[in-house]
């Protein structure tokens, strides 16, 4: 991947797909060749925080909204230290960006960033194409003299795929460090980072949470190492099945009976945990507008989304488990997709979702008050 980018949106771009479909466009960001695997995301804001999300590590994002880059970049908005997409693909973006806290252009951080992108693309073509045909690998080539078109395809259909992936220690943080918590000091969790955002440990912290956040490889002795009152289970990119060193942890933990809260992939390693199975979705969930019921209350919650694959555990029983009784607890109302999971005879749930509302929406900010409740019972 290179990354000139003088007159980039100038520069010839085409991405193909690896059933063949080619689209064409402009560079946009980083000029060179990028792969991954092709997605799509539903939300109309919130770009920089998707962007620096870990959890898209080695995914292309295509982004479904037609006007992208209007707010620039800032340096307030990002979830980790760097972007993690494979590339981006947007369809008009913004000439000029307007945001009192801007920074820079979008195409401009992309661009110091290395991250090759692809604008002028039909994006809700290509979007309803994912949809009919799944998510699939797909390459972005920018440059003034591209391969022919079967080079490209080729060189498509040799990159790796998600299924099968383990990618949570290319992203977690290779040392441990603490988010202090916020005024008074009343619990202490222990965060294994799978991929996390950043605003999840703030989250905690503004609940009075320290919050120790350790490697993807941390072990049941480093957990309790720091005496936790909790432990949490991060969002992160990859494969499921391949998480085994998460799922002992996670196991560790719910034998010794902690209060115990997992997100996104988090949850997945709850349900593995639990012997329920996990599967790839046909194109995933992604965005800022999934609608999904806790039926724990009835409650329909708008959510923030970005996951490729979800349990298999059945939706209207209660299922026994190595841990005791276990339920579905969230339901996406779309499709059905499990989306939450909760043990009724230890302190342990999980949620498939992102309730750190970064860009939003803040409907399941509750669930962090379901947490400190767990732990205060724990506790009492």
């Amino acid at each position: 991947m290179t990354t000139s980018t003088r007159g980039a949106d100038k520069v010839p771009a085409v991405l193909v797909l690896e059933d063949g479909r080619i689209f064409r466009g402009r560079a946009y960001g980083a000029v060179g060749e990028t792969f991954g695997e092709a997605v799509f995301s539903t939300g109309m804001t919130g770009y920089q925080e998707t962007l620096t999300d870990p959890s898209y590590h080695r995914q292309v994002v295509v982004m479904t909204a037609p006007h992208v880059g209007n707010t620039g970049v800032n340096d307030e908005d990002a979830e980790s230290k760097r972007i993690w997409v494979s590339g981006y693909v947007v369809r008009d973006p913004a000439r000029v960006p307007s945001n009192w806290r801007s920074r820079r252009t979008l195409d401009e951080e992309l661009a110091a960033q290395g991250v090759v992108g692809i604008s002028g693309v039909d994006t809700r073509a290509l979007t309803r194409h994912l949809r009919e045909r799944g998510a699939m690998r797909v390459g972005i080539f920018s440059g003034n003299a591209l391969p022919d078109e079967g080079t490209m395809l080729a060189e498509v259909r040799q990159a790796p795929e998600m299924q099968g992936a383990d990618l949570s220690a290319e992203v977690a943080t290779k040392e441990a460090y603490v988010v202090p918590a916020q005024g008074e000091r009343k619990f202490t969790v222990a965060a294994v980072d799978l991929g996390i955002k950043g605003m999840t440990p703030y989250r905690m912290a503004e609940r009075g949470i320290e919050v120790h956040v350790l490697p993807a490889t941390a072990t049941v002795d480093d957990v309790y190492a720091v005496n936790p009152d909790g432990v949490f289970f991060s969002n992160g990119p990859g494969d499921p099945a391949t998480a085994d060193h998460a799922v002992s942890v996670m196991r560790g933990v719910l034998e010794r009976g902690t209060p115990l809260f997992g997100i996104c992939f988090g949850n997945q390693i709850l349900g593995r945990a639990l012997g329920f199975g996990t599967y790839k979705l046909k194109y995933g969930h992604r965005g800022i507008n999934q609608p999904v019921q806790d039926r724990t209350t009835g409650k329909v919650e708008v959510t923030a989304h970005n996951h490729g694959f979800a349990v298999d555990a059945p939706l209207d029983k209660v299922s026994d488990t190595p841990f005791g009784r276990a339920e579905v607890s969230h339901v996406c109302l779309n499709d059905n997709v499990v989306e939450g999971l909760q043990l009724l005879d230890k302190p342990a749930f999980s949620v498939q979702y992102h309730p750190e509302a970064a860009a939003g929406p803040h409907d399941a900010a509750y669930l962090f008050d379901r947490f400190v409740s767990l732990m205060e019972g724990q506790r009492a």
